[in-house]
C-alpha cells in the first residue's frame, strides 16, 4: 500500500462501517480488549487508534493489559467475558497457552478477533494482521540488496509469538538462496523466550565474541535492534553493521534518519486498529466478515484480513511515517543538527 492512499482508505472504510452503525441498535456494543502489554511502542498506539475507532463507531471500549503474563491474561479475558462484552479483540501473549480460555469466550457465543497475534487452535473469528511473512521478506531483501554478500545474524522475536515464526519464514525465504550459493554465511540466530532486550543479550554477546566482522543484523523488532545497535556501539563494529527491525518506533526512525539503524518496517496500526473496529461492530451485529484470506491456527482455518507492511530507509522517511502523521518531522529528525 502507498502511503499516500492511506488517508483515503480509512475515510471511505470509517463510511462504510458507520454507515450502518445506528441500524436496529437499542444499545451500545461492548468490545473488550485483552493487551499482553504496553512494554513496546507500537502497542500504544494501538491501543489508541483502536480505542478512537471504538469511539468514532459509538461503541465501548473494556480495556485489559496482561504486562506481560499468560495467567494473568487468563484471569482478564474471562472478567471481560462475564462483564457482557459483546466482542472480546485479543493480542495474545503466548499463542498457545490462551488457547482454552478463547474457547471458553467462543462457547458463550463472544465472537473473538485475534488482532495482530494468532491465538493457536481456537478457532477465532476472524485473525487481523499484517502480512508477517512479507515483513521478513521486506526485510530480507532490504539488506540482501545493500548487502548481498557477507555475514548474517537473526535475532528473532518470543518463541511463544507466532508471528516471529511468519517473519522468519519470510527472511529464509529470501535468504535460503544465498546462502545456499555462499554468499551470506548466517552466523547464528536468537530464539528469545520474550519479547525482552534482556533475553537476547548473553547470546548476541557470544555471537560477537566469536565473530568480528557481522555485516547485517536482521531483528524481530525495534526493541531488539535498539539493544543491538547498542551492543555493537560497545564493541566498536556498529560502524560496518546494517541492522534492520520493525514497527517504525519514533526511536528506530530517529536511529534511521542518523544512520545508526539501516531500516525498519512500517506497518499502518492506525489501519489496523480501524479494520479491527469495523469487523467488531460487524460480529456483534452477526454480519460476515469480509476476509479475502484464511490462515491455519494449528488446528482450524480462520479468516485472515492480511495488511501491507511498508519499508522504511532514510530516503523515505518523508513519504511514509511522516506523511501519514504517524510520527512528526520533528520527532523524526530531533537528534540531527540543523
Amino acid at each position: 500500500m502507498k502511503a499516500k492512499q492511506l488517508s483515503c482508505i480509512i475515510s471511505v472504510l470509517m463510511l462504510l462501517f458507520s454507515c450502518g452503525a445506528h441500524k436496529e441498535q437499542n444499545k451500545r456494543i461492548v468490545i473488550g480488549f485483552s493487551l499482553d502489554s504496553l512494554v513496546v511502542e507500537r502497542w500504544q498506539k494501538d491501543l489508541e487508534n483502536l480505542s478512537r475507532a471504538a469511539r468514532d463507531l459509538e461503541m465501548d471500549i473494556i480495556i485489559k493489559i496482561a504486562n506481560q503474563n499468560a495467567d494473568t491474561q487468563i484471569e482478564q479475558i474471562r472478567e471481560l467475558a462475564a462483564s457482557g462484552i459483546d466482542v472480546l479483540i485479543v493480542v495474545p501473549n503466548d499463542a498457545k497457552k490462551l488457547t482454552d480460555v478463547i474457547k471458553y469466550v467462543k462457547r458463550k457465543r463472544i465472537p473473538v478477533i485475534s488482532y495482530d497475534r494468532l491465538v493457536s487452535n481456537a478457532n477465532v473469528d476472524v485473525y487481523i494482521s499484517f502480512d508477517n511473512e512479507q515483513v521478513g521478506s521486506l526485510m530480507a531483501d532490504t539488506a540482501i540488496r545493500a548487502r548481498p554478500k557477507g555475514t548474517y545474524i537473526i535475532v528473532n522475536g518470543a518463541v511463544n509469538d507466532n508471528n516471529a515464526f511468519m517473519i522468519h519464514k519470510g527472511f529464509m525465504e529470501i535468504l535460503e538462496p544465498a546462502i545456499a550459493r555462499g554468499d551470506i554465511t548466517l552466523l547464528g540466530e536468537i530464539w528469545p523466550e520474550e519479547w525482552s532486550s534482556e533475553a537476547i543479550r548473553p547470546k548476541f554477546e557470544a555471537l560477537i565474541a566469536q565473530n568480528k566482522k557481522i555485516d547485517v543484523v536482521l531483528c524481530g523488532n525495534d526493541m531488539l535492534a535498539e539493544t543491538v545497535i547498542a551492543m555493537l556501539s560497545e564493541n566498536r563494529i556498529l560502524e560496518n553493521t546494517l541492522v534492520l527491525g520493525q514497527d517504525a518506533e519514533i526511536s528506530a526512525c530517529q536511529r534511521v534518519a542518523e544512520h545508526t539503524q539501516f531500516a525498519t518496517i512500517y506497518k499502518p496500526v492506525q489501519l489496523l486498529a480501524l479494520k479491527a473496529a469495523g469487523f467488531a461492530l460487524m460480529l456483534a451485529r452477526k454480519e460476515k466478515i469480509p476476509a479475502e484470506f484464511t490462515i491455519s491456527d494449528g488446528t482450524y482455518l480462520v479468516p485472515y484480513s492480511k495488511l501491507t507492511p511498508i519499508v522504511v530507509t532514510s530516503s523515505n522517511l518523508s513519504e511514509t511515517v511522516i506523511r501519514d502523521g504517524f510520527h512528526s518531522a520533528e520527532e523524526v529528525y530531533h537528534n540531527i543538527s540543523k
